[in-house]
């Protein structure tokens, strides 16, 4: 799983079949595109399943939910997409100019753009839906991404926005989808997550509009039905429907996949690709992203991880590769930092990941010794902690994993497994947690300033470890606000040599994305 929290929190994936986008996600699309030759034929109706129920299917809402996400991602068309390498390329956008400071963006809009009910994409409608967001009454994940931010629409087609400080990866935030001002503008803010069109009448200019929507006799929603848009301005998409299913747990969308019932799914565990029918000719699809599952550390918490021979320890203690085999079928790659080997500015170590023997002689030489039931002790201190970590069958075997290798040197975890929701509203929003096994997204570009600067300690925050370091805020201050790419990537050496001194975190892996297709769904190798 991948944080929930704020817009980074879920990195959410989405690919092409022909022209026509299905919910996959971003990063995974120039990934894709890569590996892949399209056979386009046109019509056609594809049902993939998801695992959640819809609830705001709104660009500027959706980032917290992998079926928001997905049905926002076909029905809203934004300024820039993902394109080869990830990196963003033109859409609703025909061109763009960024000055030599990189303060002022200008970008200019293609004509005759239409929304699903016909009224023409304008300049105006991307400066109401930046404003949308940086207002707090809104509530957006996102908005923490647009402080700072200026916007304005001095011509028809012509949106311009001004930063009070440069920021390298500013063309990723034009990525989010463009509301039409002319139906949302009438809605106060404070009514804003509670209208019809969030859900029942969602209108957008991208290449599917609404259809339909069948709910269950509890009030869930069984599936959603999207059309092609005749009117998209990037061509008509080659398939007529688009349909999603939303299922309880990854059991039952396993069971709907076997049994025929979706054509797709995707972000599934390693643990069901084996059960996966063998008369459906599954095509599975294995795609790095850069997700990082990792321990992070609350000092604040607890007084024995406070101390850094403790921590450089419990991360010499893991066995990661052990880890990637048991648990994920060695489908993931191993971390032993912040950032990913495939992953801009990753330096590689040379320093072994795992060395049971050092982590021993690391806490005998700084004192901690082992007591009678094996526990070791410092000054009264006992080397316990509680590991808390989402209800995930992965992450709980992870986590239980993790308790053995620690207890081979002398530590005592004890594991607490809850879910999602209540993870999120008692454990990491308020942070009261020792340790957390968790998971966050990035960028190809990594931009490590929301999860490791110290203003991003507290909630909405993503720094998990509660990391305060000077040095590292000026590295990340100063890496966010460069536009020359040689100079960031000695910043990211430098941030990555202090974090792996330091311990903050253990980091353990990045599980490859794993979707599936059936057989039915061809024009592609």
């Amino acid at each position: 799983m991948i944080d929930a929290l704020a817009l980074g929190y879920r990195v959410l994936v989405y690919i092409f079949l022909g022209a026509a986008s299905l919910a996959i996600g971003f990063w995974a699309w120039s990934t894709y595109l890569s590996l892949t030759q399209p056979v386009a034929k046109e019509g056609g109706h594809y049902i993939e399943g998801i695992v959640s129920q819809p609830r705001y299917i709104n660009p500027i809402l959706s980032q917290t939910s992998d079926a928001d996400a997905a049905l926002s991602r076909l029905l809203y068309a934004s300024l820039f997409t993902a394109g080869a390498q990830g990196l963003p390329e033109k859409s609703v956008a025909s061109d763009y100019a960024i000055t030599d400071d990189g303060k002022l963006i200008t970008v200019y809009l293609k004509t005759g753009v239409r929304f699903h009910d016909g009224e023409e994409l304008v300049a105006e409608d991307v400066a109401f839906t930046i404003r949308a967001i940086q207002d707090p009454a809104y509530k957006s994940p996102l908005r923490n991404n647009w402080l700072g931010v200026e916007v304005s629409a001095p011509e028809r087609y012509t949106v311009v926005f001004t930063l009070k400080k440069p920021y390298f990866g500013f063309l990723e935030n034009l990525t989010v989808g463009i509301l039409p001002k002319h139906i949302w503008e009438s809605i106060p803010a404070d009514r804003f997550t509670l209208a019809d069109y969030n859900l029942l009448q969602p209108i957008g200019a991208g290449p599917f509009r609404f259809r339909s929507i069948d709910t269950e006799t509890n009030g869930n929603i069984a599936s959603y039905h999207h059309e092609a848009f005749k009117g998209y301005f990037g061509g008509r998409p080659y398939l007529d429907r688009i349909s999603f299913r939303f299922y309880s747990d990854e059991d039952s969308l396993l069971s709907a996949f076997n049994h025929q019932e979706v054509m797709g799914m995707y972000a599934i565990s390693t643990r069901h690709v084996k059960d996966l029918s063998s008369k459906r000719s599954p095509l599975v699809r294995e795609i790095a992203l850069p997700r990082l599952f990792s321990v992070f550390f609350n000092t604040n918490k607890s007084v024995a991880l406070a101390y850094d021979e403790v921590r450089q320890a419990l991360s010499l203690a893991v066995d990661r590769e052990a880890i990637v085999r048991q648990v994920l079928d060695e489908k993931a790659l191993v971390a032993t930092g912040p950032l990913l080997p495939f992953m801009f500015g990753f330096v590689a170590t040379n320093e072994p990941s795992f060395d049971a023997g050092k982590a021993n002689a690391i806490l005998e030489e700084k004192g901690w010794q082992r007591g009678s039931d094996g526990i070791r002790v410092k000054n009264g201190v006992s080397l316990r902690f509680q590991l808390f970590t989402p209800d995930w069958p992965e992450l709980v075997t992870t986590a239980d994993l993790l308790k053995q290798f620690w207890r081979e040197i002398g530590v005592d975890v004890e594991v607490k497994v809850l879910s999602q929701t209540d993870l999120d509203q008692t454990v990491i929003r308020p942070r009261e947690y020792e340790a957390l096994l968790f998971g966050q997204g990035s960028m190809l570009d990594p931009d490590p300033y929301s999860f490791w600067h110290s203003s991003q300690k507290a909630d909405p925050g993503r720094n998990l470890a509660f990391f305060d370091d000077k040095r590292v805020d000026e590295i990340l201050t100063e890496a966010r606000e460069t536009l020359d790419q040689g100079k960031r990537a000695e910043l990211y050496r430098e941030f990555q040599a202090i974090i792996r001194r330091e311990q903050p975190a253990v980091f353990l892996y990045s599980p490859a994305y794993l979707s599936v297709i059936t057989d039915k769904v061809q024009g592609y190798t």
